[in-house]
């Protein structure tokens, strides 16, 4: 796992090298540490951005863990703190603490299949996942990544899912909705699990969406034989320090800037039975 700078609570300066906006209100940032400097991190783990002058947020890690030196971050337009870094521009400067937390299994899921399902923009805390798989195709069994959305407007990467299924993932993507024209599929992402070829025996599971949808996939993976303890779910809550002091993050018994944010379903699924916790 990568490790955070020596005081975790003091910033780097990041500037940003180039934007795209992906979706109506989502936006990739690149961008460079001291000069192009490598920031080492596992696929699954978070940064804390900071806009100057507006705040502070964790925002999932959405680059390739074999390119430390760009650095690359998926953000969705939904508060003071997003909106700004969604605003940002070449040039700009951000503030950049991390990485943080607990990743995906991407070591335990050697010789194994796997089974990546996002929603929304859940994909992008697994794009790290997924670029590491393509990157190591030897060491994994089958994999499949399923990809939900609201609209085909809403579907993050596009010409990447389609790169990807030419290296050999297989791609199953539906919308909750879409007009007559729209050739895929269209339900819940749960409809696409049983046209995922991997054998839920030997299948090793990362889940990232909303929270309820992450507890009916997981509900239905350990119903098809996936074992609880070989899902893994990336959990979002209110980081501050990101260092496990203030509390902020808080579920349950578990802080989950430290011991998260990518936890089994067998540790999660009895917290994410007790409702407003």
């Amino acid at each position: 796992m990568a490790t955070p700078l020596a005081d975790p609570m003091r910033p780097r300066v990041a500037k940003v090298r180039a934007t795209r906006q992906e979706t109506r209100d989502t936006w990739t940032l690149e961008l460079e540490v001291d000069g192009g400097a490598p920031v080492p991190f596992a696929a699954g783990q978070f940064h804390m951005l900071w806009p100057f002058g507006v705040g502070e947020a964790a925002i999932s890690i959405a680059g390739d863990p074999g390119e430390p030196a760009r650095v690359v971050h998926t953000v969705r337009a939904v508060g003071a703190v997003s909106r700004a870094l969604a605003a940002a521009r070449p040039g700009d400067a951000l503030g950049l603490r991390g990485p943080f937390g607990r990743g995906w299994p991407v070591e335990a899921a050697i010789n194994h299949d796997v089974l990546l399902v996002a929603g929304g923009i859940g994909l992008a805390p697994l794009r790290p996942f997924v670029l590491h798989l393509l990157s190591h195709r030897g060491h994994y069994g089958r994999a499949a990544l399923l990809v939900g959305a609201r609209t085909p407007g809403d579907l993050l990467y596009p010409g990447e899912l389609d790169d990807w299924r030419a290296r050999g993932l297989e791609v199953l993507v539906t919308v909750d909705a879409a007009a007559p024209s729209w050739p895929g599929a269209v339900g819940v992402v749960t409809r696409l699990l049983p046209r995922a070829e991997v054998d839920p025996a030997r299948t090793v599971a990362a889940v990232c969406g909303p929270e309820v949808m992450m507890r009916v996939v997981a509900q239905e993976l350990a119903s098809r034989g996936v074992a609880p303890e070989r899902t893994y779910l990336s959990m979002e809550r209110n980081m501050r320090c990101a260092v496990a002091v203030c509390g902020h993050c808080q579920y349950g018994p578990t802080l989950l800037c430290r011991d998260g944010p990518v936890l089994t379903w067998e540790r999660l699924r009895p917290l994410l039975a007790v409702r407003e916790l």
